[in-house]
């Protein structure tokens, strides 16, 4: 488990809103920015799974978008903050293209849990953890404070997929 500090609380704050308001529009509730080493946020997204492309997930846009927008160092020195664990997906995409650190506020084991808990469909992937797919990536993560408000959103999800 992570130490929360202000400033994490802040930015997992807006990544659970983001998930908050994914979950609102009929997508799955995932939520992430994106802030430089100067503490700007530089890009935020949530999931846009409703439409039926399982893909579409914010930290795969998020390394799309750096990978774009931002030199290779501006990609090291960014720190990424996101309601949940990056999936294999979005980690590698994360690795491939450099960015820095990720901040995470429940992770893909918890994710598991609830899920079986609400005996939910399993993913198509298995749920590896970011240090699984990418082992240089600096992580931290999860909080225990974010944990029974994203589990109501899995659970919500849950429901909503029956």
């Amino acid at each position: 488990m992570g130490v929360l500090t202000e400033l994490h609380h802040r930015y997992l704050q807006r990544c659970v809103a983001l998930a908050t308001q994914a979950l609102d529009e009929g997508n799955d509730p995932f939520g992430s920015l994106l802030l430089s080493a100067a503490g700007e946020v530089l890009f935020e997204d949530y999931n846009h799974t409703a439409n039926g492309n399982r893909m579409l997930h914010p930290e795969l846009a998020i390394a799309q978008w750096a990978a774009a927008n931002l030199s290779e160092e501006e990609r090291a020195t960014a720190v990424v903050y996101t309601s949940g664990e990056h999936c294999a997906m979005c980690a590698a995409a994360h690795a491939w293209i450099g960015l820095g650190k990720i901040v995470y506020a429940s992770s893909s084991e918890q994710l598991g849990q609830w899920m079986a808990e609400f005996q939910a469909e399993p993913p198509p992937v298995n749920p590896l953890r970011i240090k699984d797919v990418a082992p240089a990536i600096e992580t931290e993560g999860p909080f225990d404070e974010f944990a029974d408000t994203l589990r109501k959103l899995h659970q919500r999800n849950s429901v909503r997929r029956r």
